[in-house]
């Protein structure tokens, strides 16, 4: 299975970046290997050319003109052999420069290409950082506010308790307590407002990065691609120019017959990832949910399965079970599938769920332990909650038939 650089290349929190670091290092190394390998064609090109060019000069130079007969012959072809293989190390080396130039030519657009995702990139994680700070000052005092107006409308019960307190005094106290409520108020608005605009600004960001991501990883696969089949062509030429290289460049084509795009990208992802999704964001929490320490009162707790309306704890599985499940073939209860009717609508919320109304009828084909039963209707195959579902009886089923 491809993995994907989008799933993978995430930061813990808001202002970590180093799953885009992580890309961009990457890409910036596969830029300096697509340089090492234009290097050592050009490299290679050169000495082709100096070699045929040398092999030209040898077979013009050389006499030979005092032998007579088939000797003469034979001496004659061999010259004529040599300055022809000097003429294919020269068409060599053209055909090498052209794949260096092709390379090059690759290696320009991709670089135009990422250019301009990193500026976009930049423009949206420099007004998101900016904003995500701006929102934690405004919670901040949203806090400080919200305590300013406690503090003061305490003092408030306290001067009406005292008997000695003044009118004027009085007066001076609520108001105090009433401005410090409106100033808690307008805080409130406030840091509620800039935890909206940064949700936005984050799902735009979130977008954009991930359409991001799939250019780069695309431009990591057709990177790896065209290296691996400008070194296939190299190799090719080589054997065709001399037979007895061939060999050392068959070693070289098996290493090349195992490079995969697929290989080499989960590979980078399994030694380099750094978060498989993103950051969470900021949710808005009222005042009057934090204690005294600044702890949360009450916290919601999600539950793994599927709870019905008036049904207990006691009917999920108990700590210390295993929480992955395990799934018992309808089959080895006895008697192959069951029919089962439902209870309740359940829509899916997984890929591995199927949605079901309430009056349908479905077959029941795997049991799992953990509440979940897989369910087969109209060739749908997908996880149902077993609360959900009563078993038809086999008379009712014959009714039906």
């Amino acid at each position: 299975m491809a993995l994907l650089f989008c799933d993978a290349f995430w930061g813990t929190d808001f202002s970590d970046q180093s799953g885009y670091e992580a890309i961009l290092q990457r890409l910036q190394d596969g830029r300096h290997m697509c340089k090492d390998v234009e290097e050592l064609l050009k490299m290679r090109a050169l000495a082709e050319e100096k070699y045929g060019r040398d092999l030209v000069a040898i077979a013009r130079k050389a006499e030979g003109q005092t032998e007579i007969g088939t000797l003469k012959a034979s001496f004659d072809k061999l010259k004529a052999e040599i300055e022809k293989t000097g003429n294919l190390h020269i068409q060599l080396s053209e055909r090498i420069k052209e794949e260096v130039q092709k390379i090059e030519a690759f290696r320009e657009h991709q670089r135009e290409q990422r250019k301009k995702l990193e500026e976009i990139i930049e423009k949206l994680q420099k007004p998101k950082m900016l904003l995500h700070k701006k929102t934690m000052e405004s919670k901040r005092l949203y806090e400080q506010r919200f305590k300013e107006a406690e503090e003061a409308e305490q003092a408030v019960g306290k001067k009406t308790n005292v008997t000695t307190s003044t009118h004027r005094q009085s007066e001076k106290v609520m108001s105090r307590a009433r401005l410090c409520r409106q100033a808690a108020n307008l805080a409130e608005k406030q840091y509620k407002w800039n935890v909206d605009q940064l949700e936005k600004m984050c799902q735009d960001w979130e977008s954009t990065y991930r359409s991001a991501c799939e250019v780069f990883q695309q431009q990591e696969s057709e990177r790896i691609n065209i290296l691996r089949c400008v070194l296939w062509e190299h190799c090719n030429l080589l054997s065709m120019q001399c037979v007895q290289d061939d060999d050392c460049c068959e070693e070289v084509r098996k290493i090349l017959e195992q490079c995969d795009i697929i290989t080499d990208n989960n590979c980078f992802i399994k030694m380099k990832k750094t978060a498989c999704r993103p950051p969470a964001l900021i949710e808005f929490r009222s005042y009057s949910d934090l204690n005294a320490n600044g702890g949360v009162r009450r916290v919601e707790t999600k539950r793994l399965s599927v709870m019905l309306p008036g049904m207990s704890f006691s009917a999920y599985p108990e700590t210390g079970s295993n929480s992955a499940g395990s799934y018992t073939s309808a089959q080895q209860t006895g008697g192959g599938p069951e029919k089962y009717m439902v209870l309740y609508d359940f829509k899916a919320q997984e890929d591995d769920e199927l949605s079901i109304s309430k009056g349908q009828v479905v077959t029941i084909t795997e049991k799992g332990e953990d509440g979940w039963w897989r369910a087969w209707r109209d060739g749908i195959s997908g996880l149902v909650p077993r609360t959900y579902l009563t078993k038809i009886s086999a008379q009712s089923q014959s009714t039906r038939l």
